[in-house]
């Protein structure tokens, strides 16, 4: 298959934003990612994030105990777009034009989301960050990168992981023997549980084919190796 990826959504964890730090949102750590990002956009190729808000709000899982599910997944994809705007803010600084979409309508803040005008930013050569969500509780930031990869044609999703080079058959952080898969099929990863992204988000990837690359977003250059080819972290696709 061939990896030079010309159209890709970045999918960052909220947790990717908060540094070492670990909550909240890291300057620092955020215009690191964003070097990177300008990085990808200045080569040419098409850009999309979806980014989560557990570096803001985990919901149901550590900060809503007793809230109901739907309104603490709303509070979830508020968070996302608090974290869209900081990401906006800081690819702007380093000189690449972006636009946040989010799945709420919320005008004073960002456009709303529409496919077409959302390919037309990225034909421009504009950084598009989806933020809100699919803008419907229970599902995930993984669902919103797979269903926006489909709507748009993106020829892969970018899984970036913090502090972890790729998928592993156990966590390498508990089992230092724990072996890195580099290639895995969508049914691997389902059936073995290895924690790539949810079912729901894997399955929609497999039935319209879009390979997904794990990697870690703390080596230097690394979205960049990753769009160009480069053999880095894991790939996930039909073949396996």
């Amino acid at each position: 298959m061939d990896r030079n990826f010309k159209r890709v959504v970045l999918k960052l964890s909220g947790e990717a934003l908060a540094g070492k730090q670990g909550y909240g949102i890291d300057p620092a750590t955020v215009d690191a990612i964003a070097k990177q990002v300008v990085e990808v956009a200045n080569t040419g190729i098409q850009l999309a994030i979806v980014v989560g808000g557990g570096n803001i709000w985990r919901g149901l899982s550590d900060n809503a105990q007793g809230m109901d599910r739907v309104s603490a997944d709303y509070m979830g994809m508020l968070a996302t777009v608090m974290n869209a705007l900081a990401l906006q803010s800081a690819i702007e600084k380093n000189g690449v034009v972006t636009r946040v979409q989010t799945a709420i309508n919320m005008q004073q803040v960002a456009e709303p989301y529409i496919r077409r005008r959302a390919i037309r930013h990225m034909e421009k050569g504009r950084v598009v960050i989806f933020g809100a969500g699919t803008g419907n509780p229970y599902f995930s930031t993984d669902t919103t990168a797979a269903l926006r990869a489909a709507e748009i044609d993106a020829n892969a999703i970018l899984m970036a992981k913090n502090g972890v080079d790729g998928v592993y058959d156990s966590d390498p952080k508990v089992n230092p023997d724990a072996k890195m898969y580099t290639h895995l099929s969508y049914l691997d990863v389902i059936q073995k549980q290895l924690g790539v992204m949810d079912n729901t988000a894997t399955t929609l990837c497999m039935n319209n084919n879009i390979p997904i690359v794990v990697f870690n977003i703390d080596t230097e250059g690394s979205i960049i190796a990753a769009c160009t080819g480069k053999e880095i972290g894991t790939l996930v696709d039909k073949e396996g």
